[in-house]
């Protein structure tokens, strides 16, 4: 029994998928804004840098944005018309978070933290002037660091889809040996990539039928009552 290579891409976005997205993109924007700090003041050092993040996240640099990124993700879904809460694919996810307006409420949170930090003294108002003066450059350290790491979505979603595709090869071919190479790169990307629906489905059936014949002692002759429970479980 030959395996149809079917591997289109969806994301279907429930509470856990979602905190993925959301903790994924806060790493981003949070990295971004890092390296935007270091640009804009180069004259710090390193604990310099790392109290004055301490202190912003303190006045709610860290909440400001996480409550962003939830509203990017709903406004963008309904930008562009995504009603069930599915994504079909990453390129949907990329036009979500531009409709969503991602750069203009991290520039509204940047703005409201210095404020708050600067009024209660935690940082001077020169630092605090600077930081305003030199937010235009953060935000475009934040948006070079969200285009790479969706970017490097896409390039994980190609890559299992194409691992998915060469393990039901050698399955078709009865190469085990060629099935746990490409089952171990399967694994290992799934780790890096928001979870897109169809990918998920498709790679907890290689992973059902791969256990299955391996726990068969690699032996392919399986009945149809194994080969359905694969379908089954995914």
């Amino acid at each position: 029994m030959e395996l149809e290579q079917n591997t289109e891409l969806s994301l279907g976005v429930d509470n856990k998928k979602e905190n993925f997205l959301n903790s994924t993109l806060w790493k981003t924007i949070n990295n971004g804004i890092d390296i935007g700090l270091r640009f804009v003041l180069p004259d710090l050092v390193e604990d310099e840098i790392i109290n004055l993040k301490d202190n912003l996240i303190n006045y709610g640099l860290k909440d400001g944005i996480k409550k962003s990124i939830d509203s990017v993700i709903e406004t963008g879904k309904q930008a562009i018309g995504i009603v069930s809460g599915n994504f079909e694919n990453i390129g949907q996810i990329q036009s979500t978070i531009k409709n969503g307006g991602i750069i203009d409420k991290v520039s509204d949170v940047l703005d409201t933290v210095i404020d708050k930090t600067v009024d209660s003294g935690k940082i001077n108002s020169s630092i605090g002037k600077v930081l305003k003066n030199g937010k235009s450059s953060i935000l475009s350290s934040v948006e070079r660091n969200i285009e790479s790491t969706l970017n490097n979505q896409i390039s994980s979603a190609e890559k299992v889809d194409k691992y998915i595709g060469n393990w039901k090869e050698y399955y078709n071919n009865k190469d085990f040996e060629g099935m746990q190479k490409e089952y171990t790169k399967i694994k290992n990307e799934l780790k890096e990539l928001v979870p897109l629906e169809n990918t998920i489905n498709n790679a907890r059936y290689v992973e059902n039928l791969h256990n299955l014949i391996k726990n068969n002692g690699q032996n392919f002759d399986l009945t149809e009552e194994e080969l359905e429970l694969a379908k089954k479980l995914q």
